[in-house]
């Protein structure tokens, strides 16, 4: 057996598990441990981020491009206190990455070592990481590591999959032990959990029935593969589609039986569709509130009267916000195809109700057409993305930052395969979009990858711009400027009728922004400012076409409207607003079905 350092025993480990990339800051309490990646057998590329947020955000974004993990690595203290908003990113999204931290020294926890959180106990930090990993450990031993190891590979990897945290303390990561490392392929399951036959026997039945059937794709369709199998369900028993934030790229947006995406910010099409539906079957979707209109009966869904059918590898989620007539655990790919394979060979008359869905996806189109195709300058948050659609190949990555970019990208730019639409849906971070597009470029190199997001989020990890020249992935990055947290203003506006907080300004009120072209340029990024409505696609073009790092400032109208909003958000309205907002607010409410 060879004698190796806890350090080497996590490259080399690393490296057999087929990480391709270890981002990260080597502050103190990981120097041992990075050290390791220098050596011959254990050699993995480094990129060496800005923030410790950053380097997980890029890491999510690999494992969402490519279904691989990758892993961040950080100090102690503040550097791994950083990377809680990465953690929650990745924990509320159900991506894998594995996040190791430096700990302090085992002989000296508990005795206020630089950076060791310790007033309440003793090296305190993992009890942060709990709430937002799938799994933690805390080797004490170096002899522990291969075991921790694989540990933390079976769990990102199987069932539902998330992030983890290990954190290998400085006296662990320096000292030697003689070690076997473990093959990963003994450590773990082999296949895809299959559904019970009686499960889908149930389902088909109920199907069977169904007059205004919808299938409803959240994001673990896409992490299973079963794309090609919510399709083959879709067009075998004519159902339309919806998605959710996460299960946007699913189904191809081009195909007749594409509906939208449903709630808050979510399609009119889309919540038509599924509000009438009479049977739901939901695939890799846990009915958040946004994707659920708040649960709000007859806005995004009405179950009841609708009868749910939900496939989803999480038992946790089975029953959680609405009753499900047949609840299968299991692989969603698996359960698809043999809902798929137990349907008769011919499908129901549908020629009426796909005839109402073409009819309310053509007054839809004359909606979007009106933002879409606008010459205002500024422009609208939506006038962009078609432009940028309309210039870039069917099969280009975009990702997306949070805010109104992100309801309009949802809204207006179409998207035809799986992982072609990345966005941080449920934790909805700031921040996340730009490291996250270069960890998808670093997966996909063969593919364009363009990041689409607002001033505000940008200003979160701008730094990581520079990613992009020094890993030599290059990104496009689309900067929507409307100079402050215009999503944020809107719906402080709709309730209350003023706001707070929100607009980037000088003392004088007028609006304040940095150049962004310049500081693009500043990176080494060739850069652009759009400077009217005609020279838009001219200069998107340019950027997409130029193959290295880009920056497009697109200046958008602080008073533009964002996304649409079909559907509905429970936010409580002040009492002291007294007006017709609060009577509908408390009607809505009372229409809520989750409890």
């Amino acid at each position: 057996m060879p004698v190796l350092t806890g350090g080497q025993i996590v490259a080399q480990t690393l490296r057999n598990y087929g990480v391709d990339y270890v981002a990260g800051i080597p502050g103190h309490g990981i120097w041992s441990l990075t050290d390791a990646f220098l050596d011959e057998e254990s050699k993995i590329p480094f990129v060496q981020t800005f923030h410790e947020q950053s380097a997980v955000h890029l890491a999510d974004g690999f494992y969402r491009a490519t279904g691989r993990p990758m892993a961040a690595v950080t100090s102690i203290g503040a550097g791994a206190s950083n990377t809680v908003i990465g953690m929650g990113t990745a924990f509320t999204d159900s991506t894998s990455v594995l996040v190791i931290t430096g700990g302090p020294p085992t002989h000296m926890r508990g005795h206020g070592l630089l950076q060791e959180l310790e007033r309440y106990t003793a090296n305190d930090f993992p009890k942060v990481a709990e709430a937002v990993s799938k799994r933690h450990w805390v080797v004490t031993r170096v002899e522990e590591l291969p075991f921790v190891l694989h540990r933390c590979f079976n769990s990102m990897l199987t069932g539902r999959p998330g992030p983890v945290h290990l954190e290998v303390p400085m006296d662990v990561q320096a000292e030697a032990a003689e070690v076997d490392l473990h093959d990963l392929r003994r450590r773990i399951p082999v296949g895809k959990q299959h559904p019970d036959p009686e499960a889908v026997d149930s389902a088909v039945s109920v199907l069977r029935e169904a007059r205004r059937p919808v299938i409803v794709v959240g994001g673990g369709a896409i992490t299973s593969d079963a794309a090609d199998d919510v399709r083959a369900l879709a067009e075998r028993w004519r159902i339309p589609v919806v998605t959710t934030w996460n299960g946007k790229s699913a189904f191809p947006e081009d195909h007749e039986l594409f509906a939208g995406s449903v709630g808050q910010t979510g399609t009119l099409v889309g919540n038509a569709v599924a509000s009438a539906a009479d049977v739901v079957v939901a695939i890799g979707c846990r009915f958040t509130d946004w994707s659920a209109s708040s649960y709000a009966k007859g806005v995004s869904f009405s179950i009841p009267p609708a009868k749910l059918i939900h496939i989803d590898i999480d038992p946790h989620e089975i029953g959680k916000n609405y009753p499900a007539e047949v609840g299968i655990v299991a692989d969603a790919q698996r359960t698809v195809a043999a809902i798929v394979d137990s349907l008769p060979s011919a499908s129901p008359d549908r020629s009426e109700y796909l005839a109402e869905l073409a009819g309310l996806k053509r007054d839809w189109e004359e909606k979007l057409a009106i933002r879409r195709d606008s010459d205002r300058f500024p422009f609208t948050s939506q006038r962009p993305l078609g432009a940028l659609r309309s210039v870039l190949p069917g099969d280009a990555i975009v990702v997306v930052g949070s805010g109104n970019t992100q309801g309009a990208v949802k809204q207006t730019f179409p998207v035809y395969e799986p992982r072609t639409h990345l966005t941080s849906g449920g934790f909805s971070s700031m921040g996340w979009a730009v490291p996250a597009a270069v960890g998808a470029k670093l997966g996909r190199p063969d593919r364009t990858v363009v990041c689409v997001l607002g001033d505000g989020d940008f200003l979160m990890t701008a730094q990581e711009i520079a990613l992009s020249v020094t890993t030599g992935a290059p990104v496009v990055f689309v900067v929507q400027n409307n100079a402050g947290y215009m999503s944020i203003r809107g719906g402080q506006r709709k309730q209350t009728s003023r706001h707070i907080g929100t607009e980037f300004s000088h003392p004088d009120g007028t609006p304040y922004s940095p150049d962004f072209a310049a500081l693009g340029r500043s990176f080494g990024i060739e850069s652009w400012k759009v400077t009217d409505a005609d020279s838009l696609e001219p200069v998107l073009n340019k950027a997409v076409q130029s193959g290295g790092p880009a920056l497009v400032e697109v200046p958008t109208d602080r008073d533009a409207a964002g996304p649409w909003v079909p559907g509905w958000w429970d936010f409580p309205v002040p009492a002291y607003v007294t007006d017709e907002r609060q009577d509908e607010y408390r009607q809505t409410r009372a229409t809520e079905q989750h409890l």
